[in-house]
C-alpha cells in the first residue's frame, strides 16, 4: 500500500532495490512478485504497508452479492497455510498465545457496509487460524486486511507495522509534518549521488533530511535550516541518532550560503494554511525560488512539494528552470504536487 501518487516512485524501488517484478499497480497500491521473501521487504522506504497478497478482483458488483464472493473468495482463492509460514519466517511469533486481528477498509458506495464486508472475511477465515488463536483488536501477532475501493478488492496478510510508515526516529513532531514515506519519494526521485550536498531550506521537523541521511550512508552531505527556532529544536531530536547533519536558523529567501554550492535541493514550502493567508504563497515562491537558483549547481535538481502549483510554475519561469516530473498527492486531505525541476547547464 502507498500513498496515492507514489505508485511508480514505489515500483522503482521495487524492481530496483528488491529485484521485484511489478505487476500492477493502481490507485494507493502495487502488485508486485520477488524471487525470494525476506525481511529486506520491510525495508521499503516508499510504502505505507506491505502484505502477502491472498487474493484479489476487479469485478465487484457493488451490491450484496459481493459478500458472498468476498466468503469464498477468502476460503478458496488463499493458500492460508502457506501465507502463515512466510509470514512467521518474516515476523516470528510473539511469546505466549497468539492473536489475530481482521481490518476492513472501504470507498465509495457499496450495498453493504464495511462491517459486513469483515464479516464476510471471518466467515471465510473459519478453520485457516489455528483454534487456539485469539482475536485482538490491537496489537495483534497476525493481520488480515480486506481494502475495498470500488470495484476493486484485495486481501493480504500484513508483514509490516506501524513503524513502516511513521518510522521510528520521529521523537518529535510538529503540526502539519511530512509524511516519512512522502519524505522518501521526494529523497528517490531527487537522486542524490555520493559526494553530493543536499539542502533542505525549510526542513521543519527535519523528516526529508532524515530520509535523506537514512539511504545516504554517510556519503551526502546533509544541511537544513528554517526560520522557527522550534522547529530546528525538533529537527535536532529526530536527527541526531542517524548521522551528521548541518542545521542553522535562517531565512530561506535569505540564505547565507555559497553560490552553487548546493547538487540538490528537497523541501516542502509552506502551504497556504500554514501562511496568514493563501495570498502569501506567490511572493513566497517568487522570493524563494532565486535563492534556490543561486545556491543550486548548475544542472542541480530541485524537488518541491507545493500546495499551488501554477504559482511555483510561475516563479521557475523567471529563473528558467524546467520541470521534468510532477506527480499529484494529497498532503493531509489537500491537493498537492510533488515537483522535479532542473536547472540548466552541466552537472
Amino acid at each position: 500500500m502507498v500513498l496515492p501518487g507514489l505508485e511508480s516512485t514505489a515500483a522503482e524501488e521495487i524492481e530496483q532495490s528488491l529485484g521485484g517484478e511489478v505487476k500492477r499497480s493502481n490507485d494507493g497500491y502495487v502488485v508486485f512478485r520477488l524471487p525470494e521473501i525476506d525481511a529486506s521487504i520491510l525495508h521499503l522506504r516508499t510504502a505505507e504497508d506491505v502484505f502477502l497478497l491472498a487474493w484479489g478482483t476487479d469485478s465487484l458488483t457493488f451490491r450484496a452479492v459481493d459478500l458472498e464472493s468476498i466468503r469464498q473468495w477468502t476460503a478458496r482463492e488463499a493458500d492460508w497455510r502457506t501465507l502463515l509460514q512466510i509470514h512467521h519466517a518474516i515476523r516470528p511469533k510473539p511469546k505466549g498465545k497468539p492473536s489475530y486481528r481482521l481490518v476492513a477498509q472501504m470507498t465509495g458506495e457499496h450495498g453493504y457496509r464495511r462491517i459486513d464486508a469483515r464479516d464476510a472475511m471471518a466467515e471465510g477465515l473459519a478453520g485457516k487460524l489455528p483454534p487456539s488463536w485469539r482475536h485482538a483488536e490491537e496489537n495483534a501477532s497476525v493481520e488480515v486486511w480486506l481494502t475495498i475501493n470500488g470495484a476493486t478488492a484485495v486481501c493480504g496478510l500484513r508483514l509490516s507495522d506501524q513503524s513502516m510508515r511513521h518510522r521510528t526516529y520521529k521523537d518529535e513532531h510538529l503540526r502539519a509534518s511530512l509524511r516519512p514515506t512522502l519524505a522518501a519519494a521526494m529523497v528517490r526521485v531527487a537522486g542524490a549521488r555520493f559526494g553530493h550536498v543536499v539542502l533542505d531550506p525549510m526542513c521543519g521537523a527535519g523528516t526529508i533530511l532524515a530520509e535523506q541521511l537514512e539511504v545516504g550512508k554517510g556519503q551526502i552531505s546533509v544541511w537544513g535550516g528554517d526560520i522557527d527556532a522550534s522547529a530546528l529544536a525538533a529537527a535536532g531530536s529526530n536527527l541526531r541518532r542517524l548521522g551528521r547533519t548541518h542545521l542553522a536558523r535562517w531565512d530561506a529567501t535569505r540564505l547565507p550560503l555559497p553560490d552553487a554550492g548546493v547538487d540538490r535541493i528537497v523541501s516542502n514550502p509552506p502551504f497556504g494554511k500554514q501562511l496568514s493567508s493563501p495570498e502569501e504563497i506567490g511572493p513566497l515562491y517568487r522570493a524563494m525560488l532565486p535563492e534556490y537558483d543561486r545556491v543550486l549547481r548548475p544542472g542541480g535538481r530541485a524537488v518541491l512539494l507545493v500546495s499551488d502549483v501554477e504559482r511555483l510554475h510561475d516563479a521557475a519561469r523567471h529563473v528558467r528552470w524546467k520541470r521534468t516530473q510532477e506527480l499529484r498527492v494529497r498532503v493531509l486531505g489537500q491537493p498537492a504536487a510533488l515537483t522535479v525541476w532542473q536547472k540548466p547547464g552541466m552537472g
